[in-house]
C-alpha cells in the first residue's frame, strides 16, 4: 500500500493572530508579548462584531485566541463563530469549568487555557509558537487500522502538522525516504507483517534521533514492549487509549526536544552573526569531502575571500554597520553558491569556499561573478549606501593536496590579490 503524502504549501503561510477578549489590560499583555517574542502580528477585538470586521479585512489568519465572556456572544456562540469559519481556535478562560472544558475539547478547539494561573502567559506564547512552527513539519502515522490512523491524523492536523499516513511498515519507510520534512513518527506495534518495533529499528537506520522523533503506540499490556521500543530507537511511548491532552503534550515535548538539539547543533556549527557554517564546521566537512572528491577524479578548488579595507568600514560607520555589511556579504555568498559548494565564515571579515566540479575557465568565471556581485552590492546605511569590494585567493587542488596545504596556498594567493591592488581574484602565482 502506498503512503498518503501531504500537500506541501508553496505560498507563504498565514501569520496573523486574532486575540478576542474584553479586558484591555490582558489583551495588551498577551498581544505585546506575542509580537515582541514571536514577531507575529496580533489584532485585538473586544467583541464578536469587532472580530468579524477584522476577519473580513484580512485573509491571512493563522490562529484565534478567544475568551468566552463577550458582550455579543455566549460561550457556545463564541466558539461556534470561529470554528464555523475553519479557524484554528484556542479558548482562554478566566474560570475553570470542568464540564465546559471537556465539552470544548471534544470539538475542534485546540486547547483550553486558564488565564489566571501562574505561567499562563508563558504557556500561551509557547503554544502559539509551537502551533506556528508545526506547519513546517510533517508527521508520519503508521497503523494498519484505518480508524485509528485517521483519528491520529486528525489530532496532528488540528495541531498544525502536515500528515503522512501509512498502513504498514514498508510503505512507512518509503514515505520517510521520500519526504525530508518528516520530523515525527507515531508507529503502532500491532500490524501484520512488520511490527512497530521492527519498523522503528529500520527507521533509525535511515534517520538519526536528532532528525526524527519516534513515538511507539500500542494498546497491548506487554510489560516489555515499552523497553523494546526504546531500545530499538523510539524516543517515547503512548499507551492506548490516551487522552487528547496527553497526546498533544507528548508530541509537543518530543518536537521541542528535536528543535533544542538543532539549536545546540547550530550554536556549535553556525556563525552567530551571518548564519553561515563556522570555521570548525567548514574544516570538519571539508576534511571529509576533499578525499572523496579527489578519489572520484573531480576537480576541486579552495578559495579564501576577504573584505577590502574592512577596518575603515568599522572606523567610519561603526561596528553595527560593519556587522550589517558582513551579513549582506554572507547573503550574497549564499545566493551565489551552488548546492554542492561548501561556504563558511572563517573569522572576522574572512570567508572560505570549497568548490568542486569546475575546470579552470569555469572556476575563473565563477569567482569573477562573485567578486562582481559584491562590488555591485549596496548596503543601506544612514545617509546613503555602503559599498565594498573583496579580494579572493583561489587554489585548484591536485590529487595529493591535503586540506591544510590548500588553505595555505589559497591564503598566499589572497595576499597576492591584496598586494596587487585589491578587488580582484588571484588563481595563479
Amino acid at each position: 500500500m502506498h503512503a498518503l503524502l501531504p500537500r506541501i504549501p508553496t505560498s507563504p503561510l498565514p501569520q496573523r493572530v486574532l486575540l478576542v477578549e474584553n479586558s484591555r489590560a490582558y489583551t495588551q499583555a498577551v498581544a505585546g508579548t506575542i509580537e515582541s517574542r514571536l514577531e507575529l502580528p496580533v489584532t485585538v477585538a473586544g467583541s464578536l462584531a469587532e472580530a468579524k470586521r477584522a476577519l473580513d479585512a484580512h485573509d491571512d489568519w493563522f490562529l484565534v485566541l478567544t475568551g468566552l465572556v463577550l458582550a455579543d456572544g455566549d460561550r457556545d456562540s463564541v466558539v461556534d463563530f470561529f470554528l464555523a469559519r475553519g479557524l484554528a481556535t484556542v479558548v482562554v478562560s478566566g474560570v475553570y469549568d470542568r464540564e465546559l472544558r471537556d465539552r470544548l475539547l471534544r470539538r475542534q478547539v485546540i486547547d483550553f487555557v486558564l488565564k489566571s494561573t501562574p505561567g499562563s502567559l508563558d504557556y500561551i506564547v509557547w503554544l502559539v509558537q509551537r502551533l506556528e512552527r508545526n506547519r513546517r513539519i510533517s508527521a508520519l502515522v503508521v497503523d494498519d487500522s484505518a480508524s485509528a490512523r485517521e483519528r491520529t491524523a486528525w489530532l496532528l492536523e488540528m495541531f498544525g502538522y502536515r500528515v503522512v499516513q501509512a498502513a504498514e511498515g514498508d510503505a512507512a519507510l518509503r514515505a520517510l525516504e521520500a519526504d525530508p520534512t518528516i520530523r515525527l513518527a507515531l508507529i503502532d506495534e500491532e500490524m501484520p507483517g512488520m511490527q512497530g518495533v521492527e519498523v522503528t529499528r529500520r527507521l533509525r537506520a535511515l534517520r538519526a534521533r536528532d532528525r526524527v522523533a519516534v513515538i511507539g503506540v500500542s494498546g497491548c499490556e506487554d510489560a516489555d514492549l515499552v523497553a523494546r521500543f526504546l531500545k530499538n530507537g523510539a524516543n517515547d511511548f503512548l499507551r492506548k487509549p490516551y487522552s487528547r491532552e496527553e497526546f498533544f503534550c507528548r508530541v509537543s515535548q518530543n518536537v521541542d526536544q528535536l528543535e533544542l538539539i538543532g539549536s545546540l547543533q547550530d550554536l556549535a556549527t553556525r556563525d552567530f552573526l551571518t548564519g553561515l557554517p563556522n570555521r570548525r564546521c567548514f574544516l570538519e566537512r571539508a576534511e571529509q569531502q576533499l578525499p572523496d572528491l579527489q578519489d572520484g577524479g573531480s576537480s576541486v578548488a579552495m578559495a579564501i575571500l576577504d573584505v577590502d579595507h574592512f577596518k575603515h568600514i568599522n572606523d567610519s560607520w561603526g561596528h553595527e554597520t560593519g556587522d550589517h555589511a558582513l551579513r549582506a556579504l554572507a547573503t550574497t555568498l549564499s545566493a551565489h553558491a551552488r548546492t554542492q559548494d561548501l561556504i563558511a565564515r572563517f573569522g572576522g571579515e574572512e570567508f572560505c569556499l570549497l568548490v568542486p566540479g569546475l575546470d579552470a575557465d569555469a572556476l575563473a568565471a565563477y569567482f569573477e561573478r562573485l567578486r562582481g556581485s559584491v562590488e555591485d552590492l549596496r548596503v543601506p546605511v544612514r545617509g546613503g549606501d555602503l559599498r565594498m569590494t573583496v579580494s579572493i585567493g583561489v587554489c585548484a587542488a591536485s590529487t595529493d593536496d591535503d586540506l591544510h596545504r590548500l588553505l595555505a596556498e589559497a591564503d598566499r594567493r589572497l595576499y597576492l590579490a591584496k598586494a596587487g591592488g585589491r578587488n580582484r581574484v588571484v588563481m595563479v602565482g
